[in-house]
């Protein structure tokens, strides 16, 4: 398959960026967009061009370091992470602009590389529970109902990729921070810190620049690990509660 790639190229944090077109020959349709990514750095590099720099990591669909602006859509076509993402999605001889994911709170570093540390620093806040260290409890020794179990495996299926602030008209960050605050506030383990947790996390969220959710739910539309939207209404009511037991 042939395309044409528009990439947004930009050589540092305080540098302006611009797109520029470079071909893409030959791609196998069954090859991932960053096998793909790699096959046109290959011949850039064949000609003495600074290849595109993009992050990636374990290409499984976990770590999600491989957040990418696709034809306008984080992690582009489909629902799953841009390693995920295969060619055989588009049409021959299409033209694909690929940026970096555009939200104040993720500078670019370089190309199609920004810094996500803000995500860091809302974990960092709050993302943990305090358990005594040493030998491992038995494992049924904190009973847990199987639905809420499973409502908490739902939410820690984040893998803060961060497409949801990327896709969101507001740049809010607010799906991640009510999938981290759900998981642990949802067991019994996070439960003492629960309120403490929710303050924190939600003040880290909106000191670092990240918009407030206004219900487009595009943040829901693009999540690879399709955590749905009413998290975050249970995260309002958790910061609600907290905020009134904190007066």
């Amino acid at each position: 398959m042939n395309f044409t790639l528009r990439v947004w190229r930009q050589d540092g944090p305080s540098v302006a960026g611009r797109f520029e077109n470079y071909p893409a020959r030959n791609i196998p349709a069954d090859a991932s967009f960053l096998e793909m990514l790699d096959i046109v750095n290959e011949n850039l590099i064949e000609k003495n061009v600074t290849p595109v720099e993009f992050g990636h990591d374990c290409r499984e669909g976990i770590c999600g370091s491989c957040s990418l602006t696709i034809d306008g859509v984080p992690h582009g076509p489909g629902r799953g992470t841009t390693c995920q993402t295969y060619m055989r999605s588009f049409g021959e001889g299409e033209l694909i602009t690929i940026e970096p994911f555009r939200a104040a709170s993720f500078p670019v570093l370089q190309d199609l590389t920004v810094d996500r540390g803000a995500f860091d620093a809302i974990i960092r806040s709050g993302g943990f529970v305090s358990e005594r260290t040493g030998s491992a409890p038995d494992a049924n020794s904190v009973p847990i109902p199987k639905p809420m179990a499973d409502l908490a495996m739902d939410a820690a299926a984040c893998i803060g990729c961060g497409a949801c602030a990327a896709a969101c008209p507001n740049s809010s960050a607010m799906l991640f921070v009510a999938a981290k605050i759900g998981h642990l506030g949802l067991l019994p383990q996070g439960k003492p810190e629960k309120n403490r947790r929710a303050l924190a996390m939600v003040a880290t969220m909106d000191a670092s620049g990240f918009g407030n959710c206004s219900n487009y739910y595009a943040c829901e539309a693009v999540c690879p690990a399709a955590i749905p939207a009413s998290f975050i209404a249970r995260m309002n009511r958790e910061y609600s509660s907290a905020s009134a037991k904190a007066l």
